[in-house]
């Protein structure tokens, strides 16, 4: 059992979605809190109301794709608190929506940027932090899609597997080497956050060119699959951290799908391309 209370708690993409639920459920177990995501607005916005839930707050943009901006505020958070316990690499992004032929390099070097990097800057950054205060843990993000691959979702799925294994590997290296950390990695199924939409929203930003079939499954994903609330996410996720859970799955689509790929390696990928095509007709062709 890892009770969260008077722990110092770092929580990555905490702008919004599951990492400002997250800092909302940790506050409310007494947690001490270190809030950071590159978006300033939704980041202020969380750290002022988990200060008004009584948590005691550091919060600062970062870019956790940024190595060196992780690394510098490792520091700063180890210097504010004077101890970090537990950390929660949860921002990420979709990683757009074409197909391999389609995406340029540009979506892999962005995806695997944040979802996979950012996660290794992370660990790697605070984890002599957690081992010094004798009671660490680790909690990195994957998804669903960390075990089940999905058509137009190659640079996504290939973060969330690589997050999967790089979780397991850390946990193997924390038995090995006798260190006071617990390691959890996190797979969310389908949760309301704003991670289709943001997608749309980012490209438009940067002048790139949507497909109709992209924006239409955008809207199918908000419409039919995001549906759990992200508040009831973080506190299925908190729980599995107290329980000392290595694994903690969310949803029963998570749960459902994790029993289809386990009973049927082989076939599932054409299962998979079926649903695909059933769910977003012409987007996934």
């Amino acid at each position: 059992m890892s009770s969260v209370r008077g722990k110092v708690a770092v929580v990555t993409g905490a702008g919004s979605g599951i990492g400002r639920q997250l800092a909302f459920e940790l506050a409310k177990r007494g947690a001490r809190l270190a809030l950071s995501d590159v978006d300033e607005l939704g980041l202020a916005e969380t750290a002022d109301r988990a200060k008004a839930l009584g948590a005691d707050v550091h919060s600062a943009r970062l870019d956790v794709s940024d190595r060196a901006a992780v690394e510098a505020y490792a520091g700063e958070v180890a210097a504010s608190f004077g101890v970090v316990h537990q950390i929660y690499n949860n921002a990420g992004i979709s990683g757009g929506g074409g197909t391999i032929l389609e995406n340029d390099w540009a979506v892999y070097d962005r995806t695997l940027g944040v979802n996979l990097f950012g996660v290794l800057h992370g660990t790697k950054a605070f984890l002599p932090h957690l081992i010094a205060s004798g009671d660490g843990h680790v909690v990195n993000v994957s998804s669903l899609n960390g075990y089940f691959a999905q058509p137009t979702l190659s640079a996504y799925c290939a973060s969330k597997f690589a997050v999967r294994g790089f979780t397991e590997t850390l946990r193997t290296e924390m038995i090995a080497g006798g260190h006071p950390v617990q390691v959890t990695v996190v797979h969310p199924g389908g949760v309301a956050t704003n991670i289709a939409s943001a997608t749309v929203t980012e490209a438009r930003e940067q002048g790139l060119e949507l497909t109709p079939e992209q924006v239409a499954r955008s809207r199918v994903y908000n419409e039919k699959l995001l549906k759990m609330p992200a508040e009831q996410a973080a506190r299925i996720i908190v729980d599995g951290v107290e329980a000392g859970r290595p694994r903690v799955r969310v949803g029963n689509d998570a749960n459902i799908v994790a029993r289809l790929v386990r009973l049927l390696p082989a076939r599932y990928p054409g299962l998979a391309a079926w649903y695909d095509r059933k769910l977003f007709g012409r987007a996934g062709s």
